[in-house]
């Protein structure tokens, strides 16, 4: 982080004066940039966004933030010290490095803030980026990735935010940091700079996001275990071989994969083919038929058939 720009930050702003003396919150929105909802304010797009398309601010120190929504996403960047918030109901610490990311819609109220304690707020609007688009993201990682995030979204099946620990890969914290050194610096083309930066960061954070096999059903050990091995040998894996290798019933196995998951052991399958292919045909210069022989597949027309149905576009128009 750039030393200028993070003595800037830690300067108190005329709100954190005033929150310092008094430890109660300053309210420094004006009325028309807040629809009061039954219980909380939503924060609306205009205030933010009428000359940028990424808007960065550091959290106010010294009194707590009520609670609120957006009708943008919101991440916070944990830049030093910590923070303690309740996300969604749900309490979430933050330490330095951590970064959360909160959905449109979602209510949060953030603790008070100490003098050590720099939050920094990145707060971005696209109609196409939501926490669920993060979720469709996942098709580009495995099976099991899907099925488990989909087990930690719930009965809701939405996930309203997510956090990002600082131990999954420094490269995500430099990439904020050097959007926070771009914003401050308002040297020309930042807010184009900026726009690339994130794209970039909304890629490392679906790279890295992970997802813990916290359950203790037996059946969702097993199914785990299961969708492993069709992640990991998807070219040559029958449910034959499968069903020897857990003592079951081929029979039994395939509906019990069929319950557990919502789909058969074929649809799996060839989920996983479609994604490394998909990997394969978006970060290689391999050949499209070497592709096809890559992932196990031997009908040409039949990979081009559910690669469409699956990723709506043709393999070749993907690169």
């Amino acid at each position: 982080m750039d030393a200028r720009i993070l003595r800037r930050l830690k300067q108190y702003e005329l709100i954190e004066v005033e929150q310092k003396k008094t430890n109660h919150h300053v309210d420094d929105l004006p009325n028309y940039a807040v629809r009061k909802e039954p219980q909380t304010g939503q924060i609306l797009n205009d205030y933010f966004f009428r000359n940028r398309d990424v808007y960065i601010s550091k959290h106010s120190r010294f009194a707590d933030y009520p609670e609120h929504s957006h009708q943008f996403l919101e991440m916070n960047y944990m830049l030093s010290g910590t923070c303690n918030q309740i996300v969604d109901g749900k309490p979430v610490h933050l330490n330095q490095g951590d970064l959360l990311l909160i959905d449109v819609g979602c209510s949060h109220s953030i603790k008070r803030l100490g003098e050590n304690d720099l939050l920094i707020n990145l707060l971005f609007r696209d109609k196409n980026i939501s926490i669920n688009f993060l979720n469709d993201m996942s098709r580009t990682k495995s099976v099991l990735y899907e099925f488990l995030i989909n087990r930690a979204a719930g009965e809701n099946n939405s996930i309203k935010y997510m956090l990002f620990g600082k131990n999954v890969d420094d490269d995500i914290n430099k990439t904020m940091e050097d959007i926070i050194t771009e914003y401050y610096s308002k040297r020309e083309f930042s807010n184009t700079i900026i726009k690339s930066y994130l794209s970039i960061l909304l890629a490392k954070l679906v790279r890295h996001y992970h997802v813990s096999p916290t359950t203790k059903d037996p059946q969702q050990q097993i199914i785990i275990k299961i969708l492993k091995d069709i992640s990991q040998d998807y070219q040559s894996l029958n449910l034959t071989k499968l069903a020897k290798k857990y003592g079951y019933n081929k029979n039994y196995l395939s509906n019990f994969i069929k319950k557990e998951t919502g789909s058969t052991f074929s649809t799996l399958i060839m989920k996983q083919r479609l994604i490394n292919a998909h990997t394969l045909i978006t970060s290689t210069t391999m050949p499209i038929s070497d592709v096809i022989d890559a992932i196990g597949m031997k009908n040409r027309t039949d990979f081009y058939k559910k690669y469409r149905e699956y990723y709506h576009n043709n393999p070749g128009e993907e690169r």
